[in-house]
Parts: C-alpha cells; sequence; structure tokens
C-alpha cells in the first residue's frame, strides 16, 4: 500500500467512526443480503458483532502505517474463521458488503481513489487471513 493509500483509508475512516454502530448494521444487512446463507455463521448478539467488527477494522485501520504489528494477530483470526465456516469465497462477499457500507456512510467522499485504497487494504488484509486459514488441517 502507498502512503497516499492509507491516508485516504484513515481519513476516510474517521468518518465512519463517528456512525460505526450504523455502518455495522448496514454491513450485515448488505451480507446477509448478498450471501442469505452466511447468517447461521453469526450465532451471537449481531449489535455486539458490529462492534468487534468496528473495533477490528478500527485496529487494522491504525495499523496500516506498520502492517508487520498486526499481521500475527490477523493470522490468527484467518485460522479462527476456519472453525466458523468461513470460505475463501466468503471473503469476496465481505469485500462487497464493506465497499458498499462505505459507500453508503461516505456518500460522495467515497470517491474512486477512496474505493481503490479500501480495496487495496482489504485485500492485502484477507490475503493474509486466507493464506493462515490454508494452514489449518481440514
Amino acid at each position: 500500500m502507498t502512503p497516499q493509500q492509507i491516508a485516504l483509508v484513515q481519513s476516510s475512516w474517521q468518518k465512519v467512526v463517528p456512525i460505526k454502530e450504523k455502518a455495522a448494521e448496514l454491513f450485515y444487512g448488505k451480507l446477509f443480503e448478498l450471501d442469505p446463507t452466511l447468517k447461521p455463521l453469526f450465532k451471537g448478539d449481531m449489535t455486539e458483532q458490529g462492534r468487534k467488527l468496528m473495533g477490528i477494522i478500527n485496529t487494522a485501520v491504525g495499523s496500516l502505517t506498520n502492517l508487520g504489528a498486526i499481521v500475527p494477530a490477523v493470522q490468527e483470526m484467518g485460522k479462527r474463521h476456519v472453525g466458523y465456516g468461513v470460505k475463501d469465497a466468503h471473503y469476496d462477499t465481505v469485500a462487497a458488503a464493506l465497499l458498499w457500507t462505505l459507500g453508503a456512510g461516505l456518500g460522495d467522499a467515497f470517491t474512486d481513489e477512496v474505493k481503490a485504497a479500501w480495496t487495496e487494504t482489504y485485500v492485502t488484509l484477507a490475503t493474509v487471513m486466507k493464506q493462515a486459514a490454508a494452514t489449518v488441517p481440514a
């Protein structure tokens, strides 16, 4: 990721933080709309799940200038997701729901450049998760 992409993700995220509860609600609504078969993978309180998601994104966004510091945690998360039933194809659905949510939350501030920066961020982190997941015995 370039320093410009990191700056775009971090500055746009600051605009999402004040509406993070609504963003989480929008995200999961879109995720389940895109793939209703994902809903059974989430067994707990969805409000709490949304808080966790926003916290994870916040940590990741804050660590973009030092990705190496969070890679072990991202790898562990990828491994844990195998146990939840997450498959590689699900990452694409999550990407679509995330980008849609950011677009809805940011409105006109979600420019093509911001979208590309978020896409790069997501692909980077999802790739780490998927590679780690692939090491989990079937």
